[in-house]
């Protein structure tokens, strides 16, 4: 099976994970993916698969004949999709020899303009899978998971010398959990990729340190005829919470390595109210900084109204993993080859996320971040290029080739 042909089937299964369950697997819908993947897994082959109680799919690949004493090498991907767009009822479309223009989606009529996303230009003569504009496609990271289970199959059929492959599928990634209940250990790998970028030769070993912040907002709510000097409106010091949040620290106008405030939700009555941000920032001490900004915000208001008023949970999700992949520079140096044999020419590049590698390499696993071809993530314009898909295919077929050299 072809890894586009995976990623149509397994675009299909709902997956979206619940930030706000506080259960591991964070929805019971997951195990879905993961028990057809435990089954497609042993059918190719790895005859070790299983999914354990907590949703992390594990399974191995023993090494050819002269490489057991190489490296263990480890392909993770993620299963879940985000909750920022539905993730249920997903329809992939299939635009073939695509011919650089904007493309409508069909179910709403919502238009990917070229001029918005430029880089569409570029895929002219590819073809897309895209969403038909009413959930998201999953290509995040449905398409890693896909190229991984090609590459093993390609590697099991022909085979192609390799050390041992260690392969797992978490939940959870898209709510900073998936690293959670790795079991590293039982894992085995000595180094790891995950696949879960974007464009084609993206390679990533730098990432947001990532935290979120939620403040809950007790309001006092009156007859709004007899409101004045009583009322405590927390919707409007909610607005008031968020337009002392600097504006041009919000994703629309950052880049690069700059870092930002995101509001990710505001819900709400005159009595009630909470509004949730995720901080991002590449430099540790401006992650930092973001955090005191956001208590500064809040203590500003309680002073202001009470504080009993307002109720801030700061918590850190995960940090950049570039100090834990830099002294393994083997792992960058592989991955590069890797791609240049398969004609890609490698651009590194920094995460404007996280993935599962980040928390694993803190964990002791070095991990870092391969592209699956598809852009656009969390949202109904996400697309994936099946030529892009192939080309992370043979990278990662190269990739276990070259550790067992």
């Amino acid at each position: 099976m072809r890894a586009y042909e995976r990623l149509l089937k397994y675009a299909k299964v709902y997956t979206t994970s619940d930030p706000e369950s506080g259960t591991h697997p964070s929805a019971a819908r997951e195990f879905d993916l993961a028990h057809l993947l435990v089954e497609e897994m042993k059918s190719i082959g790895i005859e070790d698969a299983f999914v354990d109680e907590h949703c992390y799919v594990y399974g191995s690949i023993p090494a050819t004949k002269g490489c057991e004493k190489k490296p263990a090498l480890g392909l993770i991907a993620h299963m879940d999709t985000a909750p920022d767009a539905s993730g249920e009822g997903v329809s992939p479309i299939l635009h073939e020899n695509y011919d650089g223009r904007d493309v409508t989606l069909p179910a709403t009529g919502m238009v990917m303009k070229v001029s918005t996303f430029p880089f569409l230009a570029d895929l002219k003569g590819e073809t897309l899978i895209t969403t038909d504009g009413t959930t998201l496609l999953g290509a995040d990271d449905k398409s890693g998971v896909a190229e991984i289970l090609t590459a093993a199959e390609t590697l099991i059929k022909k085979k192609l010398s390799h050390g041992k492959l260690c392969i797992a599928f978490t939940p959870d990634e898209e709510i900073g959990e998936g690293a959670s209940l790795f079991d590293v250990e039982g894992f085995g790998a000595a180094y790891a990729y995950t696949v879960d970028g974007e464009d084609v030769g993206e390679i990533s070993y730098e990432n947001f340190n990532a935290a979120s912040a939620t403040i809950d907002i007790q309001g006092r709510n009156v007859h709004p005829g007899y409101a004045k000097d009583k009322m405590i409106n927390a919707i409007q010091v909610a607005c008031e919470l968020n337009a002392l949040i600097p504006a041009a620290q919000r994703p629309e106008h950052t880049d690069g390595y700059e870092g930002f405030f995101h509001c990710v939700a505001l819900n709400g009555t005159v009595e009630n109210a909470r509004i949730s941000y995720i901080i991002r920032d590449h430099d540790s001490e401006r992650f930092e900084q973001k955090k005191v900004w956001m208590w500064s915000c809040v203590d500003l208001l309680q002073k202001r109204y009470g504080k009993d008023v307002l109720k801030l949970t700061l918590k850190d999700q995960y940090f950049n993993m570039r100090k834990m992949v830099e002294p393994h520079p083997q792992v960058i140096d592989k991955a590069m080859e890797a791609m240049r044999q398969a004609g890609v020419e490698p651009i590194v590049r920094p995460i404007r996320g996280g993935t599962d590698g980040a928390r694993l390499s803190f964990m002791g696993l070095p991990c870092p971040n391969l592209f699956t071809g598809g852009m656009n993530f969390h949202g109904k314009f996400e697309y994936c290029s099946l030529d892009t898909m192939r080309r992370a295919t043979d990278v990662i077929i190269n990739l276990a080739q070259l550790w067992a050299e």
